[in-house]
């Protein structure tokens, strides 16, 4: 029975995603950045609802929408990629793993919307886009990065990279954490089966610049880890 309702619900989310996708690559080429926000996240808010996923999103008052922020939360599933956006309304493009920009459809969409792909294992291109993050950022547009680099295997937050926060300091920039909790029980890495239920995203106060620019590289890893992670257990509270 779980067996046949996962491949029902993948069936659903796989159709509605190919008919979403010829919508989204015509506004990304037609329509002003904002209004193409706007358009997919109300596609990924339907996309998660006829999956099974009851998103209930806190902290949105926290968020100033003539601010540009370096975004961050805990990855938990494959569909954090359409629970990011459909929970915070600001203009962000993303930080990627380099290989998703290979994946049929899936690459296409996050290359035409502006997403910065990331060698993980390669120190000096994983410094190349950082680079170029940090481009993107002086634009105005709000760039959102996991900083576990990777899915949790265990739906506990894996410890985070630096190099984020190494973006953050260089760039000056207010952090907007986040954490997301129920996406892990959802559909956890490399699963088939698919359990509907609430998805929480907590959005937390804003850390400005001004508040954590004496603190370390290291200091500031910690720091937001135990937000996130404050955030992220919110859930249950």
């Amino acid at each position: 029975m779980i067996t046949f309702r996962s491949l029902f619900l993948w069936t659903l989310g796989i159709l509605f995603f190919m008919l979403s996708f010829p919508v989204l690559a015509f506004s990304l080429a037609a329509l002003p950045r904002e209004k193409t926000f706007s358009l997919a996240r109300t596609l990924f808010s339907v996309q998660l609802r006829i999956m099974g996923i009851d998103l209930e999103v806190s902290g949105k008052s926290y968020i100033d929408p003539d601010q540009t922020y370096l975004i961050m939360g805990n990855h938990q599933s494959l569909f954090d990629l359409f629970v990011i956006p459909a929970a915070i309304p600001l203009v962000l493009t993303g930080v990627e793993a380099a290989y998703h920009f290979s994946i049929p459809v899936w690459g296409y969409l996050i290359r035409k919307w502006g997403c910065i792909p990331i060698e993980r294992d390669n120190l000096e291109e994983a410094k190349k886009s950082l680079e170029q993050a940090r481009v993107t950022m002086a634009t105005g547009i709000s760039i959102a990065v996991l900083p576990e680099g990777h899915r949790t295997r265990t739906g506990e937050i894996a410890p985070f990279k630096k190099g984020p926060f190494h973006l953050a300091k260089n760039t000056r920039a207010h952090i907007l954490p986040f954490g997301i909790s129920g996406l892990y029980r959802f559909q956890q890495r490399g699963g088939f089966l698919l359990t509907p239920g609430k998805v929480k995203v907590c959005i937390g106060k804003p850390i400005l610049y001004g508040s954590y620019a004496h603190l370390s590289v290291e200091e500031l890893r910690d720091l937001i880890y135990d937000q996130i992670r404050y955030l992220a257990r919110s859930f249950n509270s």
